[in-house]
């Protein structure tokens, strides 16, 4: 039997190291504490704000949902206060952009809803007061 050409082992070896990577147990990954990392998210959220409101969109009640997967993946529901909000193009990126740098986060899904639409009664006490609802 012939040698093969050093492309042909070059390939070869590709091969059997991807299989040996389907074959590792996602248990050989370290563990997601996803209580911990929901709350770290949280925090990060908490430091974006809207241009036009001094307040931070968690508290705004513009985040709908924080979803952190096992494996570090973090799903966002989020709104904005109308569709023609200014920064409907720019804020999704940033919260995902902001997001991704919390430790342990290894992928971000932002998904912009409509429905239900917000409302300034989605606002936490403290939005409230700062803003004078209260």
């Amino acid at each position: 039997m012939d040698e093969p050409t050093p492309l042909e082992a070059q390939t070869q070896a590709e091969t059997e190291t991807k299989a040996q990577r389907r074959e590792t147990p996602d248990a050989a990954q370290p563990a997601v504490d996803s209580d911990a990392l929901k709350q770290a998210v949280i925090e990060m959220l908490c430091t974006v704000t809207d241009p036009e409101i001094p307040v931070n969109i968690y508290e705004l009640g513009l985040v709908y949902e924080v979803e952190v997967m096992g494996d570090g993946d973090v799903r966002v529901v989020m709104t904005l206060t109308t569709p023609n909000c200014p920064v409907a193009e720019s804020m999704p990126g940033e919260v995902e952009y902001r997001v991704g740098t919390v430790p342990g986060v290894r992928a971000v899904t932002i998904e912009l809803v409509w429905d239900p639409p917000w409302t300034p009664d989605r606002m936490s006490e403290a939005a409230k007061l700062e803003l004078g609802f209260i």
